[in-house]
């Protein structure tokens, strides 16, 4: 059976304590369970203060334990921060946003290139989403047509140099599939709307609850988290593929929710509570259910 285990970014102190509770031992450096595997659904690095270490744990878990790790929009950020693009420059600019975003990371590393150059490789291996009988599982959204574009342009399921060059090409499909997978859906805002999000950044689109459709239903209604300056103008049909009732349960990050840890559906598992804003570093305990239930969520607090 799996434990999944929603956004650290960087504290490996509550991932521990997390571990602890939900009765994994650490031998020879390596937190193992006798009977259950963890899942982590990505975004280790940045923000926090332990991000060597989180990786480090994490790693570990998936090498020599079994565990599961996917690429979250942080890894797959810094992927492009350090790849060089063609003509000079990098895949993501070297912008004072940018920077910012990565800054942490960049610290705690300092001088250790080489440390650094090899967690790169690794989180380079890392895939974007992952399927198994009972469960799926994403950073951000399950698209059902953005994961089979995944799977026919990614044969080994994760970027490598030249994947990860096209990733960055508006005019390629696999600009749009890696966006939505691991960055969410989006909608564009109205003309004259945006919000200000959570680090401040003057935004014109939203994330979207991508498991419900936008038939009929405001953008405030199918923002998340809700914004509640968004326009309450009914939408049209949804472009993107809803994620039904019916389908296999899934589990996600990336969202930034706050609060008492709760299912959005009964198949659709949000498990980012904002551990790097002072929340929660969740984990949902998967027993083979079909139908998720809420007793079986984990949390710690930041202290």
């Amino acid at each position: 059976m799996d434990d999944f285990i929603g956004d650290i970014h960087g504290h490996a102190y509550a991932l521990r304590r997390l571990l602890g509770r939900l009765g994994y031992e650490e031998r020879r450096g390596v937190y193992w369970h006798p009977e259950r595997r963890a899942v982590f659904l990505g975004d280790y690095i940045d923000r926090g203060p332990q991000i060597p270490e989180t990786l480090a744990i994490v790693r570990s878990m998936v090498e020599e334990a079994g565990a599961v790790a996917l690429l979250g929009n942080h890894e797959y950020n810094a992927l492009c921060y350090h790849q060089p693009a063609r003509g000079g420059g990098h895949l993501r600019p070297h912008t004072l946003r940018n920077f910012g975003q990565h800054a942490e990371t960049l610290r705690q590393f300092g001088t250790d290139q080489r440390r650094l150059d090899e967690f790169l490789g690794w989180i380079r291996t890392l895939p974007l989403a992952w399927e198994e009988e009972g469960w799926r599982a994403v950073h951000a959204s399950w698209d059902a047509g953005q994961i089979e574009v995944l799977r026919k342009e990614l044969p080994e399921g994760h970027l490598d140099a030249e994947s990860l060059a096209r990733s960055v090409d508006r005019e390629d499909r696999l600009f749009l599939a890696v966006e939505d997978v691991a960055k969410g859906v989006e909608l564009t805002l109205p003309e004259g709307i945006s919000f200000r999000d959570k680090d401040g950044t003057l935004r014109t689109e939203a994330r979207v609850r991508w498991w419900e459709d936008t038939e009929g239903r405001s953008l405030r209604e199918v923002t998340l988290p809700t914004h509640p300056e968004m326009p309450d103008k009914p939408l049209g049909p949804a472009r993107y593929t809803v994620y039904g009732p019916g389908e296999k349960p899934v589990f996600f990050g990336h969202y930034w929710l706050w609060g008492r840890p709760a299912l959005q559906r009964s198949n659709v598992a949000c498990l980012d509570y904002s551990i790097a804003k002072g929340g929660k570093l969740v984990a949902y305990r998967w027993e083979g259910e079909k139908e998720l239930r809420d007793d079986h969520l984990f949390w710690v607090d930041e202290a």
